[in-house]
């Protein structure tokens, strides 16, 4: 089973529920970026370059939780920047268990030990370390040696004191996924919860290009993926991965994984910024969600990343006969 029972059994009640209400547009996570300041200056990351001017500014909890409770939606993402770094993160989490929401706190893994102590074990709660690969390739990624062992140990006293910790790996052009492979069986040795795969593609704030790939390249790299999927704890749906191997295709439902940050509801996606909005409502009804996407807006011709694409998946957005049974059995286990 990818997921606790709990949160599988929430977030089929809360489709339901707005589905049968007839909305057409509600988020299903919340990526909420309460700072784009981090230690690392990792190679394929647009946070700290699109946002460079500022960088060091922070909204504070009560402007999080706002977000969150306008929102609306059951999981939470918490991203940036490193979050890590949040003084208040400790509160933030707090205050999001206490409003019943699912929490993925992403981090490179470097500041776990240190501020463990902060947090309680919950089955609402998830560590969600980034790992691009095994020691040499991830530190290369990141661009520091030690990091990968840093991320290691984090992984390793957040499941002793009985944490939840998945991990989130980006696929890039150069990425050997006998690699990944490896990198996933030695993850699993340390009791990894599940992981997430999702393939690297360029955008207007990353500008090192020869590191993305291309849909035509995305494919050939995820035509392994079924064998992958039934030995490994994959958070990624079943559909999704159908997607990436070149099996079906998708609509993007960006509204599905809205962003908060320092500026304001970011609008269109996480990876594109065209404008930001004071309010998630504005987000919705301001944004021409019309000219965007496969096809549409020459930006998003090779953008396959789950953020975008694996809300559609579970909306049953360009849906097949099966995939309600498929979907289920994958939550499941």
């Amino acid at each position: 089973m990818p997921f606790p029972l709990s949160m599988t059994v929430t977030m089929s009640r809360y489709l339901l529920t707005r589905k049968l209400r007839g909305q057409e547009k509600f988020p299903l996570v919340l990526m909420l970026e309460p700072l784009h300041a981090c230690n690392l200056t990792c190679t394929g990351c647009g946070r700290i370059r699109e946002y460079e001017e500022t960088i060091r500014e922070t909204i504070s909890v009560e402007q999080c939780l706002k977000a969150v409770d306008e929102c609306g939606a059951p999981i939470v993402s918490i991203c940036g920047g490193e979050p890590m770094i949040y003084k208040p993160l400790d509160e933030l989490v707090s205050e999001l268990l206490a409003r019943k929401k699912f929490i993925y706190l992403c981090t490179n893994g470097m500041f776990i030990q240190k501020r463990l102590h902060e947090f309680r074990p919950s089955p609402r709660f998830f560590f969600n370390v980034h790992i691009d690969g095994l020691e040499e390739t991830h530190d290369l990624c990141v661009e520091r040696k030690g990091v990968f062992r840093a991320a290691v140990e984090g992984i390793k006293a957040a499941k002793a004191a009985g944490f939840l910790v998945c991990t989130n790996t980006t696929i890039y052009m150069e990425t050997e996924m006998g690699e990944i492979e490896a990198m996933l069986d030695y993850l699993q040795t340390l009791g990894c919860d599940g992981h997430m795969l999702s393939p690297g593609y360029s955008y207007s704030a990353v500008q090192v290009k020869e590191i993305f790939m291309d849909r035509r390249v995305i494919r050939e790299k995820f035509q392994d993926i079924d064998r992958l999927f039934r030995k490994f704890k994959l958070n990624s749906s079943p559909v999704y991965l159908e997607f990436l191997k070149g099996t079906r295709e998708l609509t993007c439902t960006a509204w599905g994984n809205p962003t908060y940050n320092t500026r304001g509801w970011k609008g269109p996606c996480y990876l594109m910024t065209d404008a930001h909005h004071e309010s998630f409502t504005q987000l919705i009804q301001n944004t021409p969600w019309e000219k965007y996407g496969y096809g549409k807006d020459p930006r998003c011709e090779n953008c396959m990343v789950h953020c975008g694409y694996e809300p559609s998946a579970a909306l049953g957005v360009n849906g097949r006969l099966g995939d309600t049974f498929k979907m289920m059995r994958w939550a499941l286990g």
